[in-house]
């Protein structure tokens, strides 16, 4: 056996069928859950309970986190408004028009975090603005991170569903 039949066959470009895939997906919807703004949400849950020192700590990050997120939407949106539809474009012609079952699986994963990624940079905008504090900073992130488990809910769902149909199908005519 030669190293690119080892390699196809672990990595096997039939994405839905795939263990890695549904291990990866499920990480990326953990991962995208957990850090709300690029701050983890255990640190926002111990400073909402405890407050003083944990909750200033707590700010400061969300300032940062937001500052940045705000910065790179200023600096590279017209870019990035320009390059990921292309590239949503691009995956979502290859996967369902062309049906290349890879492309399927990366558009699946990417249209929503790509919507994920609008949302944060709209909150970023919201709470810098507002320059939110306190209580209505911790329900400012936690709408957020409620939009963010209901696009991820969707998704899998979706995902799941499409990929057990692409499942079906290739073990019917395959």
């Amino acid at each position: 056996m030669d190293l690119h039949q080892t390699i196809f066959e672990v990595i096997d470009m039939r994405s839905f069928s795939n263990l890695w895939y549904w291990i990866g997906l499920a990480v990326m919807w953990s991962t995208a859950s957990h850090w709300v703004l690029g701050v983890p949400w255990d640190m926002a849950i111990r400073a909402r309970r405890k407050g003083g020192r944990l909750e200033e700590d707590f700010e400061a990050l969300v300032r940062i986190y937001t500052a940045r997120l705000v910065h790179i939407a200023e600096v590279s949106g017209l870019m990035l408004t320009s390059l990921i539809p292309f590239l949503l474009t691009v995956l979502g012609v290859l996967g369902f028009y062309y049906r290349i079952e890879f492309a399927q699986a990366v558009f699946l994963m990417a249209f929503p975090m790509t919507l994920v990624w609008i949302l944060s940079i709209r909150t970023a905008q919201k709470v810098r603005a507002a320059d939110e504090t306190g209580e209505e900073l911790h329900r400012r992130l936690a709408r957020h991170r409620i939009s963010v488990q209901a696009i991820g809910i969707v998704s899998i769902f979706f995902t799941a569903m499409w990929g057990m149909l692409q499942n079906f199908s290739i073990g019917v005519l395959g």
